[in-house]
């Protein structure tokens, strides 16, 4: 005699409860990475986390929109770079995201996607058991390093010549060999 199962079963495959054991999966990964992790409070950005990779002195913010999948269809793992808007669907742009970090449920297997690597084919395809060299997605198998800070940040020199000096101040650092008429 089978049991029938409660629609109210934790261990009941649904999107949502898929979404959010990524989602939970995700917030291991980076925090494993030393990633400072914010959750936007409510369902109502087009973003689920903000990422902050602490370079020093500049500090920059990631917003990452988290996609999962957990079936093959047609020899693919596959989601959409997509969301709802009214009755119809919208790509995500620059505007909205900055990363999607998509997440081969079965495989444990993470692509971090530049935004802008979507925005003109939201249909993302995964073939993570595949060997073949030209899929579109797979330079961004476990591509973590896309969200750590440059290795050398540019350097800002900021400097303002219209201060003024008492007459007959000379700084310490003067040197008149650099003076310039």
């Amino acid at each position: 005699m089978s049991k029938r199962r409660r629609p109210d079963d934790p261990n009941l495959s649904n999107t949502k409860r898929v979404g959010e054991r990524s989602e939970a999966a995700f917030l291991y990964q980076a925090s494993q990475r030393g990633f400072a992790i914010c959750k936007p409070w409510g369902d109502s950005e087009r973003y689920d986390f903000i990422l902050d990779n602490r370079p020093q002195p500049t500090v920059r913010l990631f917003r990452i929109q988290i996609k999962c999948t957990d079936s093959l269809r047609a020899g693919a793992y596959e989601t959409r770079a997509t969301y709802t808007i009214g009755d119809g669907r919208a790509v995500y742009t620059k505007r909205d995201i900055d990363f999607i970090a998509a997440h081969v449920v079965p495989l444990n297997i993470w692509y971090i996607i530049p935004v802008e690597v979507c925005t003109p084919q939201p249909m993302l395809r995964f073939y993570p058991h595949r060997k073949a060299k030209r899929m579109r997605l797979e330079p961004y198998r476990d591509a973590w390093h896309l969200l750590d800070p440059p290795l050398n940040p540019p350097i800002i020199i900021q400097a303002c010549i219209d201060e003024d000096y008492p007459e007959g101040y000379v700084p310490d650092d003067f040197d008149p060999d650099l003076e310039t008429s």
